[in-house]
């Protein structure tokens, strides 16, 4: 059986209608390397050390060192830093999707993309984040508890600015709408590349490896590297998604362009 990346924010939002259900870090680090990150909230259900392995292979051959965030590490707090920590290019391999609401009899998503944690939802955390939005709770599997995720309007209000950031979203509807990437492009980061709408997971653990072997190991603009990921692996085969950039103007220019 395929196994996909939930789309589906399973909301208990407050004031909606709902449905059932440190420091400042351094750019560099002290040798004076850029440094990314691996987001790997997948970790908790859907591990895969080799995709670790190699993408973690390709940025250090790029020039980045590279830290590893795993499982429960990715939680409320640690989106709320993230700015802070100084990364040149971060790969969030997360689970997103859309907030839907009930309106009457019918099931429609709300303009706002989030990112899931792999923290366990409770009503008695983020209580002022919950009651502003910023913050719901999410269903990844039947057989997994609800956990929380953040919404584009958290990132915006996160502590502290990315610095020239390039952001790669691997989840399903990562940019589905333009919500997300501003959010990231406002908080100081330089290229966004996401998702059209749901893909398999075993499909974007492939396209992103490809994809990031373009961006570096080729020297390709982001533009350049999604279109031959495009060409060799198409669409999703099962939902078409496909990769998309913003802003627009982004596309034109390599990681090392865009991270200086």
């Amino acid at each position: 059986m395929k196994r996909y990346l939930t789309i589906l924010a399973v909301v208990l939002v407050l004031a909606a209608i709902a449905l059932p259900s440190g420091c400042q870090g351094p750019a560099r680090d002290d040798n004076g390397v850029d440094r990314a990150a691996i987001v790997d909230q997948l970790y908790i259900l859907e591990s895969n050390p080799v995709f670790i392995a190699e993408v973690t292979q390709i940025l250090e051959s790029y020039g980045f060192t590279v830290d590893l965030w795993q499982g429960e590490e990715i939680t409320v707090d640690f989106y709320r830093e993230l700015p802070k920590r100084g990364y040149k290019l971060i790969v969030f391999r997360v689970h997103s999707g859309l907030l839907l609401v009930l309106e009457g009899e019918e099931v429609k998503p709300l303009e706002r993309t989030y990112l899931f944690t792999a923290e366990n939802y409770t009503t008695t955390r983020y209580i002022s984040e919950q009651l502003t939005d910023k913050v719901s709770n999410a269903l990844m599997t039947e057989n997994h508890p609800l956990i929380f995720a953040v919404n584009s309007k958290f990132i915006q209000d996160a502590k502290g600015e990315f610095n020239n950031t390039v952001i790669i979203a691997m989840g399903c509807e990562s940019y589905y709408y333009d919500d997300m990437p501003a959010a990231f492009i406002e908080k100081g980061a330089s290229a966004y590349i996401g998702w059209s709408t749901v893909v398999s997971l075993e499909y974007i653990d492939i396209a992103v490896l490809n994809l990031l072997d373009n961006l570096c190991t080729g020297n390709m603009t982001l533009a350049q590297g999604m279109a031959r990921t495009m060409d060799e692996l198409g669409h999703d085969p099962y939902f078409g998604a496909y990769l998309k950039n913003y802003p627009a103007e982004s596309g034109s220019k390599t990681i090392r362009e865009l991270i200086r």
